[in-house]
């Protein structure tokens, strides 16, 4: 009887042992391999995520969105498609052009001091003086027009930084900040130009406009340049 009630027991562990076993193949081979495809799909994404964040800055000028963006126009036209190797060479494009718009924003600056210049002989000019300095006051002034919007130009369509503009008070913002009040001195100092021949009363305030955008101009190029 003892035998018997041994067998029994052997038989029990035995098939206990089984089962302990078979439960845990079932763990390794239904469980793990869904834990490691999941964790792939997961790494996978952030993978993707990050090499598209990289390209591209998060925040652009709209300029720069409508050339350079995701949908830009330089991407739809297949120009420049987004890739890495595509970035690396737009940012020596983008290094060439913002030199040139450098080059371009001293050859204004020297334009500005002209026109100032000619400006103040103008204001105090009489008979044929007046008509020979003013000739030259409307070519400096169309020379300072074109040099000032092809160095804008360069600027607002140059590609985009990898990354954004940095936090806080830098010099880079402070020339964004005084670019506003020059160009809208420049439009405005245009505008009066015209306005002058039939209301003589704008010269002061042609004058204080001039100066204006030119003080401001300066400015904006001493902060990048000290």
């Amino acid at each position: 009887m003892k035998y018997i009630h041994f067998a029994v027991l052997l038989w029990l562990g035995i098939g206990l042992a089984r089962a302990q076993d078979s439960t845990a193949v079932r763990r390794d081979t239904v469980i793990a391999p869904t834990t490691d495809a999941s964790a792939n799909d997961l790494l996978a994404g952030l993978t993707d995520s990050t090499e598209t964040q990289a390209l591209l800055p998060h925040k652009m000028i709209f300029t720069q969105r409508a050339f350079w963006g995701p949908k830009g126009l330089l991407r739809t036209m297949k120009i420049a498609p987004l890739t890495s190797e595509g970035r690396v060479h737009e940012l020596k494009v983008r290094r060439t052009m913002l030199v040139a718009h450098q080059i371009g924003g001293f050859i204004t600056l020297a334009g500005f001091v002209a026109q100032g210049l000619l400006g103040a002989k103008l204001y105090n000019a009489k008979g044929q003086d007046y008509v020979d300095i003013k000739k030259w006051h409307e070519r400096s002034a169309t020379f300072i027009n074109v040099t000032y919007g092809t160095t804008l130009a360069l600027s607002l369509t140059a590609p985009p930084p990898v990354v954004g503009a940095k936090k806080g008070f830098t010099s880079i913002k402070l020339h964004k900040y005084l670019a506003v009040v020059h160009l809208t001195g420049m439009v405005a100092t245009n505008i009066l130009a015209h306005m002058i021949e039939n209301n003589p009363d704008l010269k002061p305030i042609h004058r204080a406009a001039a100066y204006t955008t030119f003080g401001a101009y300066a400015a904006s190029i001493v902060s990048l340049t000290f």
